[in-house]
């Protein structure tokens, strides 16, 4: 098996490693392809997606300058990164951030492994060249970091509340429990925006004495699947109760899946009025191996497809425009708000960083506090203590 000619942008077949002293077994193409496949479920989905745009990109570059791209020498990767550290926007900034030459450096980094071929990603011109243009941004004061605004507690009852007052129709109530389902379970657990797309609905079921308990079977720290459970609590107010949020959406996806159109209309026509708490009520029977969210068509049919992760973006900015925020502020949140929020109103409410991680899922307390430095940069603070 081969290494990969350059312009094959497929993840190439497994090779024999670089000085192997034994010679590479002759594998039959199932063997060969079965190992491939294992090759490329080491990562997410989403990281093969970027790795792959990024490696195509790094082809058409060398293409255009006349390199070649595998294996690439040192000097080229930090020609190519030189060059999109020079790259500006239509408005005179830096195109392209420091963290994105990163991720295009480890990308190169995994094609050559792939091939069998030595990195030039390690190499000591390519890093010093990636640290300079670290410093030079830096300096520059160019490329900040643009975290996504928070949504605090009185944002998400904001937001459900003003969606609920406004539903006109059977397809609009449809649309209100799925976006409300996604922003109350996804800030009271603290989601990532894959892991809410991810769920399915054997993923959720009702504790008695703590509310709804949630299998993550995989996430963006968890690539190997060990798993790990978030607990969402019964609440005081029904409107904001995770549980009930969850089953009311539950209770629409059911129905669709056993009915179709005409029994979430039957549903939702016979629905008592949402006045109390449904978290302690019937469970509806769904079958477990679907999609919990999932995108919802105008005529108020469902997909069968997960929710995409744009889509979770476009949710919460859409329900934010009609909530009323001004744009400015509906063009800072995104789909990690619901999990900033989540860590900003623990800070707030006294919440410690060990506390904060049993549901963020976060390895060490300082990618917390993070948070807690750009959101809540009093609490805790001394500064509060110098009597003025």
């Amino acid at each position: 098996m081969a290494p990969q000619q350059a312009g094959d942008t497929s993840r190439p077949v497994p090779v024999a490693p670089e000085g192997a002293s034994a010679a590479f077994p002759d594998l039959t193409a199932d063997v060969a392809a079965r190992i491939d496949r294992s090759m490329a479920s080491a990562r997410s989905a989403g990281t093969r997606r970027a790795y792959s745009s990024a490696w195509r990109r790094f082809e058409s570059w060398c293409s255009r300058a006349g390199h070649h791209p595998l294996p690439a020498h040192p000097a080229t990767v930090a020609a190519y990164l030189v060059d999109a550290a020079d790259t500006l926007a239509t408005d005179g900034t830096r195109a392209y951030a420091p963290a994105t030459l990163g991720k295009w450096v480890a990308a190169i980094a995994d094609r050559h492994r792939a091939a069998g071929c030595e990195s030039p990603s390690g190499h000591e011109m390519v890093r010093a060249t990636l640290a300079g243009i670290r410093r030079d941004y830096a300096a520059a004061g160019d490329r900040p970091r643009t975290p996504r605004a928070p949504l605090v507690t009185a944002d998400i009852t904001a937001l459900v509340e003003h969606a609920r007052r406004t539903v006109t129709g059977w397809a609009a109530e449809v649309l209100e429990r799925r976006d409300t389902a996604l922003l109350v379970m996804g800030y009271t657990g603290a989601f990532r925006r894959s892991e809410l797309v991810d769920l399915e609905c054997r993923d959720v079921r009702r504790d008695r004495l703590e509310g709804a308990h949630v299998r993550i079977r995989r996430s963006k720290t968890d690539q190997e699947g060990s798993g790990a459970v978030k607990a969402l609590p019964f609440t005081d107010h029904h409107r904001t109760c995770p549980v009930c949020a969850w089953i009311r959406w539950l209770q629409v996806v059911a129905a669709f899946d056993a009915g179709g159109r005409v029994a979430v209309i039957r549903l939702l026509t016979r629905a008592a009025r949402f006045d109390e708490h449904v978290c302690r009520g019937s469970l509806p029977t769904a079958d477990g191996g679907v999609p919990l969210f999932r995108s919802v068509r105008k005529n108020g049919n469902l997909s069968t497809t997960p929710l995409s992760g744009a889509a979770v973006h476009a949710v919460i900015r859409r329900r934010a425009a009609d909530a009323g925020y001004d744009p400015h502020t509906v063009a800072q949140l995104g789909g990690h708000s619901l999990r900033a929020g989540f860590v900003t109103q623990a800070f707030r409410n006294g919440a410690d960083a060990h506390a904060i991680m049993r549901q963020t899922g976060h390895t060490t307390p300082g990618m917390v506090e993070i948070y807690a430095r750009e959101n809540t940069p009093l609490i805790g603070n001394a500064v509060i203590r110098l009597g003025l």
